[in-house]
């Protein structure tokens, strides 16, 4: 069974083939334009995933070496995400499945993160606990087997990403802020500044991130570090004190992360953790994550980089999958935006 999967959630035009559960081809193009404009402008994003979508999809084909004559199945993600840019994959996959006569699979773009784990070896196994760290979400949910989840916990604000990035805002770097804050945060003291951790009730496993970046606000404020037009603060040149702040704030996000997904682990008695989202990328959440386990005796899945932002692979195994199972959407599936994981 070969399946072709696209992903144009947000600003990444991707498209991959699979062929009995295993990749033969992923192709994506990322927005690079949309650091001048500090975040990812919906409008603009759609616009270039109408330019992209056909040449992505014609490459993955070529890469793969397989014709769309040979394609029994195609993905597309129809949430959560922008609006705009789901439709185009959305309505591309639709209808490519129905000049081809063959079935279509809508993904769940959370689920498919999931999945960014089950492309390569080593591979979790079944029930696991999956943490997703993205831009847009961070949810922790027990795999019970495919398609079997329980939502343990998620943000009830803002995304671990989405608090990367405003942050980085403020300390006057470019978008996306994750990367940058990572990298500076290298040479950095993660002690000069403890920001808050930001835990909710005892033993919850929710998250809740507004308040760190509102005490980073407060902290450059008080500090005299006033952040002027477009959130860039006066003394950015002070690459000393950006690299403090940085590894301070990296800290806190990602000793939450870390304690909480453990402990998901230690209540629900599984003994393995797949991280997935594009923060799944970051150097010290990846190496904390190991080490906090390692001493647990737990083991930790983190996929490769490429997979780790929104990609084509991980939609295509959600559909080859499905098909597999005999799960099929209709053509009439719409896109939904705010998509609920349950």
């Amino acid at each position: 069974m070969t399946i072709l999967g696209i992903e144009t959630s947000c600003d990444e035009t991707s498209a991959a083939v699979v062929r009995e559960g295993r990749l033969l081809a992923n192709v994506t193009a990322t927005q690079v334009f949309h650091s001048q404009y500090g975040g990812v402008v919906p409008e603009l994003a759609s616009r270039a995933h109408q330019r992209r979508i056909i040449p992505v999809v014609e490459e993955s084909l070529l890469k793969a070496g397989v014709s769309k004559k040979e394609l029994d199945g195609i993905a597309a993600v129809y949430g959560p995400g922008l609006i705009g840019a789901i439709l185009v994959g959305l309505s591309f996959g639709k209808s490519m499945a129905l000049g081809l006569g063959i079935p279509f699979v809508g993904v769940d773009h959370m689920e498919a993160h999931i999945f960014s784990n089950l492309i390569d070896d080593p591979k979790p196994a079944f029930p696991f606990v999956s943490l997703t760290v993205s831009g847009g979400h961070t949810q922790l949910v027990l795999v019970k087997g495919p398609f079997e989840y329980d939502l343990l916990g998620e943000t009830k604000d803002d995304a671990a990403g989405e608090a990367f990035d405003k942050v980085a805002k403020m300390l006057g770097l470019a978008y996306p802020g994750g990367p940058l804050i990572d990298k500076y945060s290298r040479e950095g003291n993660s002690s000069f500044v403890s920001f808050p951790r930001p835990y909710l009730e005892e033993g919850s496993l929710e998250f809740s991130f507004s308040g760190l970046k509102t005490s980073v606000l407060y902290y450059l404020r008080r500090t005299g570090y006033k952040p002027g037009p477009g959130g860039v603060v006066a003394t950015e040149s002070n690459d000393k004190l950006r690299a403090d702040l940085c590894a301070s704030f990296k800290a806190a996000v990602v000793d939450d992360l870390v304690e909480k997904a453990i402990s998901a682990a230690q209540k629900t008695g599984v003994k393995q953790i797949a991280v997935s989202g594009g923060v799944s990328a970051n150097s010290e959440l990846r190496r904390r994550m190991q080490e906090a386990a390692a001493r647990r005796g737990l083991q930790v899945f983190i996929p490769k980089f490429e997979y780790c932002t929104d990609n084509g692979a991980m939609v295509a195994m959600v559909g080859y999958t499905k098909l597999q199972s005999g799960q099929t959407s209709s053509l009439e599936l719409t896109a939904e935006p705010n998509l609920s994981f349950s």
